[in-house]
């Protein structure tokens, strides 16, 4: 059964209650999502609400994807840049696939429907998103077209002692 992807869903108890699952989900199964494993739900919602405070102003589009159950399955938050001289581009933050469905192609499935998103957007021309190094991360996306730009070493503290690499990651939409 394919994702079902949908841009700008109805903030809903349920959709917010879903993403908040999926988001706790993914960190405790070592997704490189902001946190470390393990998490809670209430140390994740801060996050969230600002998400949802920029989607109400109009600087972030939610695409979420929902399985075949209805339950919230990968997200993506397409964020607008603010700076004048930068408006040309947007990022992608806080990609996500429920570790249940890992391996099935929805990662592409999502990342293709926000390169999509990002084209019939007036005036974008690329997506960029950073990822965490030393999780091959950037292999995956490279698969799905980006180009690794540029790298800071020791950038992301995951635990005293162990610092990875930010790895920015850029996908010409033009």
């Amino acid at each position: 059964m394919p994702l079902t992807l949908t841009l700008e869903p109805a903030v809903t108890p349920a959709l917010r209650d879903g993403l908040l699952d999926l988001w706790t989900d993914v960190s405790n199964a070592g997704g490189a999502v902001g946190y470390v494993p393990p998490v809670t739900r209430e140390e994740i919602r801060p996050a969230l609400v600002q998400h949802f405070a920029a989607m109400a102003d109009g600087r972030v589009k939610l695409l979420v994807g929902h399985d075949e159950e209805g339950r919230v399955a990968a997200t993506a938050f397409l964020t607008f840049n603010t700076h004048h001289l930068m408006t040309h581009w947007l990022w992608l933050y806080t990609v996500m696939v429920h570790p249940r469905h890992q391996g099935k192609g929805w990662g592409r499935d999502l990342l293709r429907a926000a390169a999509d998103t990002a084209r019939a957007m007036d005036g974008i021309e690329a997506i960029r998103l950073t990822c965490r190094g030393g999780l091959g991360l950037e292999r995956f996306y490279e698969a799905c077209g980006y180009k690794e730009v540029g790298r800071i070493p020791g950038a992301i503290r995951v635990a005293p002692g162990d610092d990875r690499e930010d790895v920015i990651m850029l996908l010409p939409l033009v």
